[in-house]
């Protein structure tokens, strides 16, 4: 049972905030290579690969894109369902399925974490306050 919106007091949207508060630290990881330090060919010989000198910053940059479209996804789909206050079925419905679209970006994010960690030697330690 929801209370009706004029009855409403203000909630601390925390889950809001923590939310601005990741996505922030996250870009700001990701623009910084996610604390890499090799670079094209240094990579390459570190990590004895037989992909071509580049792969790295491909792999870099396409890891940034999707996690920063997942954490743009991720906000987009809260703000959408915190912006509906439901007073009949539909309307209910309606904000559930950007709760639901919320918990799905999150998961996504979380496994192209992983994969990430998986593909290019990032620190572990350096996700580990997203878990």
């Amino acid at each position: 049972m929801s209370v009706l919106k004029n009855r409403r007091g203000l909630s601390k949207l925390e889950f809001y905030h923590n939310a601005r508060k990741m996505r922030r630290e996250i870009t700001m990881l990701t623009l910084r290579d996610f604390g890499i330090h090799s670079r094209g060919k240094q990579f390459k010989e570190d990590t004895g690969s037989q992909q071509p000198e580049g792969f790295y910053d491909e792999l870099v940059a396409e890891f940034s894109k999707n996690v920063r479209l997942l954490l743009w996804n991720m906000m987009w789909n809260i703000t959408a369902g915190n912006t509906i206050y439901p007073v009949n079925e539909a309307e209910l419905r309606e904000r559930r399925l950007y709760q639901d679209r919320t918990i799905i970006a999150c998961e996504q994010l979380h496994q192209e974490i992983l994969y990430c960690e998986d593909v290019i030697p990032v620190k572990t330690s350096v996700f580990m306050p997203y878990y």
